[in-house]
């Protein structure tokens, strides 16, 4: 990765989201004041309204696609930033919004709206990167601050960030949690989910409810079928896959087996 200079420009983009990744760098207190000191912050209407024209060195988009004009805007936020990174549920996988995949968008409409017709909408929440090149993925919903913070410090380092790939189990494994699943038969997606959280559930006692989307080569189909070995029904397990990263391969498919039903 090539350096980049001495004080780029960083751009915030939202699409369909609730803010919650944003507002992580904005959470990062004392190390927010080190980030505005290395960056030129010059779009980020969560932060403040002063803008500045791009192009941008580096661009962090939230949330994911949902009407034709995030479509053309995304195009445009593209072609004018040298590095786009996705952040968050939403723009990497189409987030909550994506369970609309699954059903009659129209139907959604009708019985949520009273004036369906004032709506213009696509049938689909989609990751960013269905529609443009994405330079780098930050999982996660929320994304952590400390992967967020890696992430920005190795752009300014003109470097790949050091996030790893592993599965959730990894971590706990390295906390010494005791396994939910195997030692409770508590349902958990550990197994087959991307690390970033700290294992948070799990330390708890609690399962894995898969918010940092799938690891790298999860095999998520074995997962269904060890959940289903639990006595946990097919519904469940859908459920179980279907939440914050609904759409993504392999969650959003592995439970067709189980349940019938196709994605």
């Amino acid at each position: 990765m090539t350096a980049i200079k001495t004080k780029p420009s960083l751009a915030v983009w939202k699409f369909a989201s609730c803010d919650g990744c944003q507002l992580t760098l904005l959470d990062c207190e004392d190390e927010l004041l080190d980030v505005a000191e290395q960056v030129d912050i010059a779009y980020f209407l969560e932060a403040t309204s002063a803008v500045s024209e791009g192009p941008y060195d580096v661009s962090l988009v939230e949330g994911s696609i949902t009407t034709a004009d995030d479509v053309k805007r995304i195009q445009e936020v593209r072609a004018q930033s040298k590095l786009l990174v996705t952040i968050g549920a939403c723009a990497t996988a189409g987030g909550i919004q994506a369970l609309r995949n699954f059903t009659d968008v129209e139907e959604l409409i009708r019985v949520v709206y009273a004036t369906p017709s004032f709506l213009s909408t696509l049938d689909t929440s989609t990751p960013i990167s269905d529609h443009v090149a994405v330079d780098f993925e930050l999982r996660g919903c929320p994304i952590d601050r400390y992967q967020l913070l890696e992430l920005i410090g190795a752009l300014l380092a003109g470097r790949r960030p050091n996030i790893g790939t592993h599965s959730l189990c990894i971590d706990c494994k390295r906390k010494g949690n005791q396994c939910v699943l195997v030692a409770q038969q508590t349902p958990c997606l550990g197994p087959v989910t991307h690390t970033g959280c700290g294992a948070l559930c799990p330390t708890y006692h609690r399962g894995c409810f898969g918010c940092f989307g799938p690891s790298e080569d999860a095999n998520a189909e074995s997962m269904a079928e060890r959940l289903a070995e639990t006595g946990m029904a097919s519904i469940d397990i859908e459920r179980l896959f279907h939440t914050f990263t609904a759409w993504s391969e392999p969650f959003r498919s592995v439970p067709v087996h189980l349940t019938g039903r196709k994605p």
